[in-house]
């Protein structure tokens, strides 16, 4: 689970991230910054012996779409001072103690993160490479505080970055020159080139950027200049080293967490995973593919973009040679977003542009003036579901795929329209989470508030042993289900996903089948940094189950073991929290569970081997198991 605190005026964010399985374990989130707060969880700071506070409040502003602002198109730097504040306030902030950080993967993080374009520090005749590893160790001693003086060690990589940026301006400038023998419109629409050297694809940049500028004129130029700016900054040696230090630290941050990542405020869009919250931002485009003088756009353009436009500017901030954080973010599009400094003095907000090449023209697009936010369309997530024959009645099969943050609203719609809908009655429930990575806590206790109301869910421990309790709301009488209930899993079940799962089986109220989960049961926390450079996400609790079960490191073992055929491959050699290197360790949490709230026990009943047809056969199988002798679920150990 990820869960996010952000403090805005006397309010609290609680957010919870997803899995992304092909890349071992990377979480993702998404967090309310300054303006626009996704959603407010009351029971965070309630009493955990008040269940009429944690009842759903339909007053709360979260109603409002979130809010980016529009980068600088500077490249991300930070002082010697700001790197400190940060590192120090990761391994202060962290849930349990951090390991020592290796050079050897710490100095490889930096230089990729240095290098937007692969051209300064990962292309094979780049030296920068080579200063950055030589200089890591010193590098790390600066950065935790452990050396007086002012990060000196950052001066030697940038003293090759000056120079061999200052290099590859010169071969740029020459590719400029010789641009005749380019097509304008394919120098425009082409991808950056990946193949070469980093002088060769300088070269060929420059030609590009040549016949734009000779096709058109001023305007061109314009773009040019800015190219050459973004692609190769006109940095001394200092300027470098603090370009250095803002790479080391986003290199730092994973390598004692990881789970945690820290973004500046211009780039802190790709951090998040905002499909998930109630009411996303608009994105102007679904796939945006860099080119010399901008960035090309295509999937689900908005209104006023159309598929196939080169974006060279949006609000003044030019595109060419950005970092691909800093397109994403400008992709997302609300008026609010337009920096101060271009802010109107009257009432009305300021109108957002765009310059465009469209069918080999350049076109400025304006968005609008406009006294409100950007209309965003939020549609409610889709959940599918089968209805299976059981016994004399049916069960209804909702897939999950993840945990968004109208999940509870969502499932008690379905469920409610699935109780009218036939006249044969509805005996059970079974959620399929399998390979559901997670999502955010408010869909997580909005979903068990309809099994388990006013329950208490989670502990969640510091590193101080302060304790927090999560507890569940009091839903609409008419949206609980009092029926039986069965959650299948598997090695992909993780994060809000084994919360759901978890939940049921401490209680006993909902049996789980598959195979045991993932085990992510360490929450990360949303924060400005100390430094005021940008956002942190940061593992700072851990948390257990309401029976005081760990689920880090450890997850869950179904009640019922069963293989899902479709899952047995996927199934083999995932990469579990407890093979990520310094991964929180477990906590057993003290047990929750209020007995003087009367659940009812619901054991599901026979089917008398009338089961299906599913959809899957799997289904009818692991259906059929669920009227066989009730077992008590356990945590693995």
């Amino acid at each position: 689970m990820e869960r996010s605190t952000k403090s805005l005026g006397n309010k609290k964010v609680w957010l919870v991230a997803s899995v992304a399985f092909a890349f071992g374990a990377l979480f993702v989130a998404h967090r309310s910054h300054e303006l626009a707060p996704l959603h407010n969880d009351a029971s965070a700071e309630s009493a955990p012996g008040d269940p009429a506070a944690n009842a759903a409040d339909d007053s709360r502003d979260d109603d409002e779409p979130y809010v980016f602002r529009i980068p600088s198109g500077e490249p991300t730097a930070l002082s010697c001072e700001e790197a400190r504040l940060i590192v120090e306030q990761v391994r202060m902030g962290l849930a349990y103690v951090p390991e020592a950080v290796p050079p050897a993967p710490f100095a490889n993080a930096t230089a990729d993160w240095l290098d937007p374009h692969g051209l300064l520090s990962l292309a094979k005749d780049a030296p920068t490479s080579r200063a950055i590893a030589k200089a890591a160790p010193e590098l790390l001693a600066d950065l935790e505080g452990r050396r007086r003086r002012r990060c000196a060690s950052a001066l030697a990589p940038g003293a090759v970055l000056e120079a061999w940026s200052n290099e590859l301006r010169d071969i740029f400038d020459r590719g400029r020159k010789v641009a005749a023998s380019v097509d304008a419109k394919t120098a425009a629409l082409e991808p950056l080139p990946l193949a070469g050297t980093a002088k060769e694809i300088a070269f060929e940049i420059g030609r590009r950027i040549g016949a734009f500028e000779a096709a058109y004129g001023e305007e061109g130029r314009a773009i040019g200049d800015e190219a050459r700016r973004h692609f190769f900054p006109p940095l001394d040696k200092d300027g470098w080293a603090k370009i250095v230090l803002a790479s080391a630290v986003r290199a730092y941050v994973p390598l004692v967490d990881p789970h945690g990542e820290w973004a500046p405020f211009d780039e802190e869009s790709h951090i998040y995973e905002l499909d998930l919250v109630s009411h996303p931002p608009q994105k102007l485009w679904g796939r945006a593919v860099p080119t010399a003088v901008g960035v090309r756009v295509s999937d689900h353009t908005a209104m006023p973009f159309v598929d196939g436009d080169v974006v060279l500017s949006i609000s003044n901030v030019a595109t060419a040679g950005l970092p691909l954080e800093q397109v994403d973010q400008l992709g997302f599009a609300t008026t609010e977003s337009v920096p101060e400094a271009t802010r109107s003095t009257t009432s009305d907000k300021p109108a957002l542009s765009a310059v465009v090449l469209r069918n080999d023209k350049i076109v400025l697009l304006d968005f609008g003036r406009t006294t409100g936010n950007v209309t965003v369309d939020s549609n409610p997530e889709d959940l599918p579901s089968e209805r299976v024959t059981y016994g004399d009645g049916d069960v209804l099969v909702i897939t999950i795929k993840d945990v968004h943050d109208d999940l509870g609203d969502d499932l008690a719609a379905l469920i409610t329209a699935e109780r009218s809908r036939t006249t044969r009655k509805l005996v059970g429930i079974a959620l399929d989470l399998r390979g559901n990575g997670g999502g955010s806590t408010d869909g997580a206790i909005g979903a068990l508030s309809l099994f388990l109301p006013s329950a208490p869910l989670f502990s969640m421990k510091r590193r101080d042993s302060t304790i927090e309790v999560d507890r569940a709301m009091v839903p609409r009488e008419r949206d609980r289900w009092t029926g039986p209930v069965a959650t299948f899993v598997n090695g992909t079940t993780a994060s809000a996903a084994e919360m759901i799962a978890g939940a049921l089986a401490s209680y006993r109220r909902g049996v789980s089948i598959g195979a045991p989960t993932f085990g992510k049961g360490c929450a990360q926390e949303y924060v400005d940094d100390d430094a005021h450079a940008g956002v942190l996400r940061l593992t700072t609790l851990v948390y257990a189950l309401a029976d005081g079960s760990p689920v880090q490191r450890v997850g869950l073992v179904p009640q019922i073991r069963f293989p899902f055929q479709e899952d047995a491959d996927d199934d083999i050699g995932i990469e579990r929290e407890a093979s990520l290197a310094r991964s929180a360790p477990p906590w057993r949490g003290p047990d929750l569970r209020d007995p003087t709230i009367k659940l009812q026990d619901t054991p599901w009943p026979p089917s008398g081997g009338v089961v299906g047809p599913c959809k899957e056969a799997d289904t009818c199988r692991a259906l059929r198991l669920l009227g066989g002798p009730k077992r008590v679920a356990v945590a693995k150990h």
